[in-house]
């Protein structure tokens, strides 16, 4: 599996307001780590099964992150760097991540770590037609009692094949190993304390 990570915190990247809402009030942050019947409210989710299934492993009790916010889509339309899979058709999804435990979330040398590990063992993984990125970026944590200034992941995963049920089984594999190596990555972080 393709797999890269980068560092995103200048003025133009993205950040995240956690927890979020839209202007509009349709769309917000649904805690599924401490309430995972949230699931089945995520539209998302109700579409992709696949995504359902990483939101429980990631969201469990065993991991030390939980999901923020996360979005999925296919497409044909594949850039010159894609070229490599030989595919028409590509889908894709991000997922939004920050860790449970206060503490961590404002820690960049905590992130960087997690992210390289993270990578490492996804480059582990077999050659399939799927491809992983996980960017380190800047998020703001806004409690009632507090605000602090921390950082998030952003995971893309990406499965491509020549068409879209094929895409969508790379794609499914691919959300699986990077899931799976969360939980691997926090029975580790856990026990280093």
């Amino acid at each position: 599996m393709d797999a890269d990570f980068a560092i995103e915190l200048g003025a133009d990247d993205s950040v995240l307001d956690f927890p979020w809402a839209d202007p509009s009030g349709k769309l917000a942050y649904a805690d599924v780590k401490r309430h995972p019947e949230l699931i089945a409210k995520i539209e998302e989710a109700q579409k992709f099964l696949e995504l359902a299934g990483f939101l429980k492993t990631i969201n469990c009790s065993r991991s030390a992150v939980e999901s923020a916010k996360c979005d999925v889509w296919s497409t044909t339309e594949l850039s010159p760097e894609e070229d490599v899979y030989n595919a028409a058709h590509k889908v894709a999804s991000y997922i939004d991540v920050v860790f449970s435990e206060d503490g961590r979330r404002t820690s960049y040398e905590t992130h960087k770590e997690f992210a390289e590990k993270w990578i490492a063992l996804l480059r582990r993984a077999p050659g399939i037609a799927a491809s992983a990125e996980i960017c380190v970026r800047r998020c703001y944590f806004v409690a009632p009692s507090h605000a602090a200034e921390g950082f998030y992941f952003t995971l893309y995963v990406s499965g491509y094949g020549n068409d879209e049920p094929m895409a969508r089984k790379n794609w499914s594999i691919g959300l699986n190993l990077a899931g799976n190596a969360i939980l691997q990555l926090s029975a580790s972080h856990c026990g280093a304390e």
